[in-house]
């Protein structure tokens, strides 16, 4: 549920907590811009001068700097966070490079330290005029409302017709106006809290530049968000590469090669008996017995055999299903087929008019739609699901709804972090710029709906040099 917080009256703005925080933003912000612009200018005028008249020693310096630039740009996303409360994000951390050369290039073009060394530049003058408008509209509000205790202290004016005043004064040519009776100082009052009330509203402005300023130069980029998602993402696509792996390794070690074992030891047994000498009865003795065991044995390695043929395919259905050599489609109407539960598959026909999808996508698919009926059986007790497959502007949308118990969520509600099975689907369906939405009630029913790119995201083509050599086609 999401909470907004509403702006504050025109009555209240000035009495606000966050108004007064945000001018003693500004205070911080006057008392450090001269220390931080001239950090600025410093190391932009040593990296681009004594950088390149002393190419190690002074790139090396040169680079400190820049680095040290970052701890300017935090300083600040901590006051923007605290004392006005903008939303500024870290920038990613600093990677660390292998070599001298290359770690020294990437140190001195830092962005994230330019960025900051920018931030610091053009908060300067900003800083400055922002707390000057912000302090005379305040120190002026608060003299108007308070003239009339205070102005008894000032000295005596003479006006132009030769009378004599004290107090606030306007004098044009021989018009003159002074704030020295009880209307007038009412007026005066009435001026200053007019101006107490828009003080809020004009530091507001210089208040919306800093934080435009804070999350354009000193937050992370765009590129770099994206560069964190998908080293995220890679990483759980690894992890899950990995699971499968050792899944598949399990189920050959644990499955299929115990079975091809016993195959062997039973034909090298039936072997053994017919090997043997079968005796003087002409076949009717223990000889004659031999045969019939090695028959047997023969029979049941036969059976054995068949049924590890069976386990391939089925472990080779789980690397890549054939069904998806006839399209996407027919593979998802094989997997409802052969569900426990009853599975209603709806493919629109313009999924395969507009033409085969991506290998990476079809295969992202099946396994979607896969994994959430296998956990609506599994974990939510449904008794049926409906998959819904169409192809729209944005991509492929996949929507699969079961009758279950609900409850479903990515990752555990109880502060644990553990991922959940969604999880790793969400990182596989991340890693293609596809997103899944998760709605599962308590008590259901759980839909879910996964929007995928009918074009997977090409790979950079290599040198012509470094192509590998095509390979053989598979039988």
């Amino acid at each position: 549920m999401t909470t907004t917080t509403r702006a504050p009256g025109l009555l209240a703005a000035p009495f606000t907590r966050s108004t007064w925080r945000a001018y003693g933003f500004l205070w911080l912000a006057v008392l450090l811009a001269p220390f931080a612009f001239a950090y600025a200018l410093f190391t932009t005028v040593f990296t681009f001068t004594v950088g390149i008249l002393l190419p190690v020693l002074g790139l090396i310096a040169a680079g400190e700097l820049v680095v040290g630039a970052r701890a300017w740009g935090g300083m600040y996303r901590r006051m923007a966070r605290s004392l006005l409360g903008a939303d500024v994000g870290d920038p990613p951390a600093r990677a660390r490079y292998q070599g001298f050369w290359h770690r020294l290039g990437k140190t001195v073009t830092d962005p994230t330290g330019w960025r900051a060394v920018l931030y610091l530049v053009a908060t300067f003058p900003l800083a400055i005029v922002s707390f000057v408008v912000s302090t005379v509209f305040l120190a002026v509000a608060l003299g108007g409302m308070t003239h009339w205790l205070w102005s008894w202290s000032l000295p005596w004016q003479e006006a132009p017709d030769g009378s004599m005043h004290r107090g606030f004064s306007i004098v044009a040519g021989e018009w003159s106006w002074f704030a020295d009776t009880p209307p007038r100082q009412l007026l005066l009052v009435v001026a200053g809290f007019a101006l107490l009330l828009l003080w809020p509203r004009v530091q507001a402005l210089f208040v919306a530049l800093f934080r435009l300023l804070a999350g354009a130069l000193l937050g992370p980029t765009t590129a770099s968000l994206r560069v964190a998602e998908l080293e995220a993402t890679r990483a759980g696509v690894v992890e899950d590469a990995d699971d499968r792996l050792r899944r598949i390794e399990r189920d050959l070690h644990d499955g299929t090669q115990a079975r091809l074992v016993a195959v062997a030891m039973q034909l090298g047994e039936a072997r053994d008996l017919l090997a043997a000498d079968p005796g003087s009865d002409g076949g009717g003795g223990a000889g004659g017995r031999d045969v019939v065991l090695a028959g047997d044995l023969v029979g049941t390695a036969h059976d054995s055999t068949k049924e590890a043929l069976t386990e391939l395919r089925e472990i080779a259905r789980g690397i890549h299903p054939p069904a998806l050599d006839s399209g996407l489609a027919v593979a998802l109407e094989t997997l409802g087929a052969r569900a426990p539960v009853p599975v209603t598959v709806d493919v629109d026909p313009a999924v395969e008019a507009g033409g085969r999808l991506a290998p990476a996508v079809e295969s992202i698919a099946y396994y979607t739609v896969a994994e959430l009926v296998t956990n609506a059986v599994k974990h939510a007790g449904a008794s049926g699901a409906y998959v819904l497959v169409e192809r729209t502007p944005d991509g492929l949308r996949l929507r699969v709804r079961d009758d279950g118990q609900g409850g479903a969520v990515v990752v555990a509600p109880d502060g644990s972090g553990h991922r959940t099975g969604l999880a790793g689907l969400t990182d596989r369906i991340r890693a293609v710029d596809g997103t899944l939405d998760l709605s599962s009630p308590a008590g259901g029913p759980t839909v879910v709906t996964v929007l995928l790119p009918t074009r997977a995201r090409p790979r950079p083509a290599r040198p012509r040099s470094a192509r590998p050599a095509p390979s053989r086609p598979r039988r």
